[in-house]
């Protein structure tokens, strides 16, 4: 007997229904789930970043644009999305045009392990901790004295947090981790 789901410890976890070597490209690029980040929560994380008018602020893993159009519609910002899904591209776009704010930000399709983000001032994450671990060595390579990073959730392993900021929304509380990048040795 073959089984296409499971249920285990009130979780169902279901298998795709293509076989697990047959996956799109696109899927097997993807380190993350698509988890919108709560709006309030969103918020707090570009408040915690201290994201100032006309900064360069990066969200990696967009997903549907909420993080890239709020810093660039509240906080006076320019942001850069960087997505793996195309679908989710093309809607973040399309609410960016919507707005009006096609001169302050932008989605990128790509992989953000590829992306350049030395003229970064601010990095929002909402990733998984194995995959900040898989992007530290390239935060600390590339990024600017100064930047920030702030990761929603998720903590970056073998890095100080700033501040930890703790805030409810959707019913659970979020935390909001800021890291500072240091002075290059």
């Amino acid at each position: 007997m073959q089984l296409s789901s499971l249920v285990l410890a009130g979780v169902m976890l279901v298998r795709p229904p293509w076989p697990i070597a047959a996956q799109p490209a696109e899927y097997s690029k993807r380190l993350a789930p698509f988890v919108p980040s709560p709006q309030p929560i969103v918020e707090k994380m570009l408040d915690a970043a201290r994201v100032k008018p006309g900064e360069l602020v990066y969200d990696l893993g967009s997903g549907d644009g909420r993080v890239v159009i709020t810093a660039a519609k509240h906080f006076k910002a320019r942001s850069v999305g960087v997505e793996i899904s195309p679908e989710l591209v093309k809607s973040s776009q399309e609410w960016i045009k919507r707005e009006g704010l096609e001169e302050q930000c932008k989605v990128i399709h790509g992989d953000l392990r590829e992306v350049d983000l030395s003229d970064a001032d601010v990095v929002i994450l909402y990733l998984l901790t194995s995959t900040n671990e898989l992007l530290r060595p390239k935060l600390e390579k590339t990024l600017k004295p100064g930047a920030r990073v702030v990761a929603h959730d998720f903590e970056i392993r073998e890095w100080n947090p700033s501040r930890v900021v703790q805030a409810e929304a959707h019913g659970r509380v979020h935390s909001i981790y800021v890291y500072e990048m240091p002075v290059r040795k």
